[in-house]
């Protein structure tokens, strides 16, 4: 992907919640940033080889500014570390464009969203697209505490406020995720947001299915997963550079392609962003991220080299 960045300088960084760093991000030239529909990313070139996706969790119809919440994660591989030690006050960084792979659906007569601690970010963005369509919604964040959550603030005087619904482990029991209440009857109208930790997506991901949610009408964004490298090695043919190469059992496409010279953009290398997507010619994908839907998996076309591998013995792709 050789995408035009815009050049942006950080205007207002804030510390919130307990280690969350939120940006303000505004053009270097003082012009207006590109417009953004809610659930949209960025993505952040922080150093050379090190780029990073942040959902974006400001107001989709103000782009003097785009807002980032970044937690800064014990386990980064560099990404969240990098964003609280350099994106200071009048530091200036290259972004992408917004994309969106977590978008609203269209004409849902209901829309819950469940944000748990950092995954709160696109929600929030969410929240303020829904309140001006004017469209029935509820956003229920959860947390470890109220003392190390971020955007309380701001969704105490939000517009939406008598939306959003607050639920704390170290609170009263009554105030806790009640999720088949919150939840209800998954019918044709009532569409599911989530974004957190994995543990946390599961348990909302599952009860929206025990509720009888279409898998449709169930949307998800993950920020972080575990990668799984094991299973029987296999070939890969790369068709238009002409070489073949054998990918061993925790050893992933991409770093073995780059061992024979052919390299492929990668970012996020969790099966997450889809920077690295590939298309297959031949063969049967193992699928194990979390970008493509169920039906682009199925149509068996398309790999994220990553993290993904081979059911056959061997890939053909299209590089």
């Amino acid at each position: 992907m050789n995408e035009e960045l815009l050049n942006v300088v950080v205007r207002k960084r804030v510390l919130q919640g307990d280690g969350v760093v939120v940006l303000d991000l505004t053009r270097a030239d003082g012009s207006l940033l590109p417009a953004f529909a809610a659930g949209a990313h960025v993505d952040i070139h922080l150093a050379p080889g090190l780029v990073r996706q942040y959902s974006l969790c400001s107001n989709p119809s103000d782009v003097s500014c785009y807002r980032l919440g970044v937690l800064k994660d014990p386990a980064s591989r560099g990404g969240s570390v990098s964003v609280h030690d350099i994106l200071v006050e009048g530091r200036e960084v290259q972004i992408s464009a917004p994309r969106n792979l977590f978008p609203l659906a269209d004409n849902a007569q209901r829309s819950v969203l469940l944000g748990g601690g950092i995954g709160i970010t696109p929600m929030i963005a969410m929240a303020y697209a829904l309140h001006e369509r004017g469209e029935a919604f509820e956003l229920h964040y959860c947390g470890r505490s109220r003392r190390s959550s971020a955007f309380l603030q701001e969704l105490q005087d939000a517009p939406f406020a008598q939306h959003v619904v607050t639920h704390f482990d170290d609170e009263a029991p009554e105030q806790k995720l009640d999720l088949a209440k919150v939840l209800g009857a998954g019918t044709a109208g009532v569409h599911m947001y989530t974004c957190g930790p994995s543990g946390f997506m599961d348990w909302v991901i599952g009860g929206a299915r025990a509720q009888g949610y279409a898998e449709d009408h169930i949307h998800k964004e993950y920020f972080q997963v575990e990668v799984d490298a094991s299973g029987a090695s296999f070939e890969v043919v790369a068709a238009r550079s002409g070489k073949t190469v054998e990918i061993a059992e925790g050893q992933s496409i991409l770093d073995a392609l780059a061992k024979v010279g052919i390299k492929i953009e990668k970012s996020c290398e969790q099966g997450v962003c889809g920077t690295c997507l590939c298309d297959v010619l031949e063969g049967e994908p193992d699928h194990r991220d979390v970008y493509l839907t169920d039906e682009e998996k199925a149509g068996n076309d398309q790999i994220l080299v990553c993290c993904s591998r081979a059911k056959s013995k061997t890939l053909v792709l299209d590089i």
